[in-house]
């Protein structure tokens, strides 16, 4: 019985998905010229913080780098100082560049190359935070306390100069051997006091195997994506600065202006349902503690735990965009996200992401006490339906991309048999879901295989043409 497998690759062309899904890779040329032509709006009148050794943290090879810190130890706490890309002040509104942003909504990234937000020659070049460069900057400077909750936060415009480029892997390799770079060396503590304040709000983080489509040669295999302690402490930098911006927005006198990125909270029966799932998995779950504390006190490696978290995902829906303009009752829930567990907003990957350019320049002119600009005001509503459609649309190009590696590697081994951890049990016609580790897959299984087990499974179908995978239970 063939239950390990060795890692298998594969040629796979990733062009039918461009072209089912209407990705237009090639930039109009208009757009691109006045990407070529951009200048900062703001040239003469920024703070020069050249002086803040900013650093950046990201994947090996970016270039389109939205975010560079400088996190310090201070007697009371810590001083994030947190510079993000300046889209707003090098596009002009109505142009044709912002034309063709606001119609795109976000980077698409499959595995063989992108399809920007921008043209590369400003989202990996002018714009953006390379080392040794001056660069136009929303510059984020949060106070916080010992508890790294925050005590003040502002943001405003500035000159900012990159002096490193980290990726997550060395950041981690720096921190077990103690040689951080002086602007990160305060992150691990932030991180783990940020990520247990988030617990305490009741934040739900999902620490599931994530499939990655990694170039080998000519071909493509599928591995699991690598996620370390630096990865976690970095995402706490973002998540911080975007709840600061939600609460800039929710707390200005006057008119409410403002977009949020909201998710409704979990039925009250999902929760149930995991609750038993918990109970059948011989996993303790006192009646006070919240989900959150539960799958964070979990090893990640077990099976109860990996089951757990699959039945999580489903306490994670509806995520959506809210206009605050558009609520006649703002209550908490319509506000918050639930799997941070307080009002937030998308403000830091301009970009790579529309919304964080409009959220930017609100939170600019409400920290400055200046008006919101009109073309931002009249652009939230058109902005909200193309972010709708695209997040849509980016969530079905990244599951096709792993559905159609899946198929292709996996093709020549029809019939071979797998070891897989059970996920979900079958449930009236849909099938069960398992996990398979080695090639990394996830699929469904014929045959009502116990939930929470490994299991012998056979491979019975590998079809790139549908991107389908599907296994039989060897019982």
């Amino acid at each position: 019985m063939e239950l390990h497998q060795r890692i298998v690759s594969a040629p796979v062309d990733f062009g039918a998905i461009r072209s089912e899904f209407g990705l237009a890779s090639e930039y109009p040329a208009e757009a691109v010229s006045d990407a070529r032509d951009a200048v900062d709006a703001f040239a003469g009148t920024r703070a020069d913080r050249t002086d803040i050794e900013f650093v950046t943290i990201d994947p090996p090879g970016a270039m389109d780098l939205d975010q560079a810190l400088r996190l310090e130890r201070t007697a009371t706490g810590f001083t994030l100082h947190y510079a993000i890309a300046d889209v707003g002040a090098v596009i002009m509104p109505g142009s044709a560049l912002a034309r063709e942003s606001e119609s795109r909504g976000q980077t698409f990234y499959l595995p063989d190359s992108a399809v920007p937000l921008h043209p590369t020659v400003l989202s990996e070049d002018a714009a953006s935070l390379l080392p040794g460069q001056n660069r136009p900057a929303a510059l984020w400077t949060i106070e916080l306390d010992e508890h790294a909750v925050p005590q003040s936060f502002s943001v405003t415009r500035a000159m900012v100069r990159s002096r490193e480029r980290f990726d997550y892997a060395r950041v981690q390799a720096d921190a077990d051997a103690g040689t951080l770079h002086p602007s990160l060396v305060a992150l691990p503590e932030f991180g783990r006091l940020r990520i247990e304040a988030g617990l305490d709000q009741g934040a739900i983080s999902l620490r599931l195997p994530a499939q990655d489509v990694v170039r080998h040669g000519d071909e493509w295999r599928l591995e699991l994506e690598p996620r370390t302690a630096a990865d976690d402490w970095n995402e706490q930098v973002s998540l911080l600065t975007g709840m600061c911006a939600a609460r800039i927005m929710l707390e200005h006198n006057g008119a409410p202006i403002g977009l949020l990125r909201t998710m409704p909270p979990p039925a009250q029966s999902a929760i149930d349902s995991m609750r038993r799932t918990a109970a059948a998995l011989g996993v303790a779950w006192p009646a006070d503690v919240p989900v959150g504390r539960l799958l964070a006190g979990l090893d990640a490696n077990t099976p109860a735990a990996l089951v757990l978290m699959s039945e999580a995902t489903s306490l994670l829906r509806g995520a959506g965009y809210t206009i605050l303009a558009d609520l006649d009752d703002p209550g908490a829930d319509k506000l918050t996200h639930s799997a941070i567990g307080a009002p937030y907003a998308h403000v830091t990957a301009p970009l790579r992401r529309l919304a964080d350019r409009f959220v930017t320049e609100i939170c600019l002119a409400h920290c400055a006490g200046t008006e919101v600009p009109q073309w931002v005001i009249d652009g939230l509503g058109p902005a909200v339906e193309t972010l709708r459609r695209t997040d849509a649309v980016a969530s079905k190009v990244d599951r096709a991309c792993v559905d159609l590696t899946e198929a292709t590697v996996l093709a020549p081994r029809v019939g071979s048999e797998f070891s897989a951890l059970v996920l979900r049990e079958a449930n009236g016609s849909r099938p069960a879901e398992i996990f398979v580790a080695q090639p990394p897959v996830l699929g469904r299984c014929e045959g009502r295989p116990p939930e929470g087990q490994r299991v012998p499974v056979r491979l019975t179908v590998a079809d790139p043409g549908k991107r389908i995978i599907t296994f039989d239970y060897v019982s």
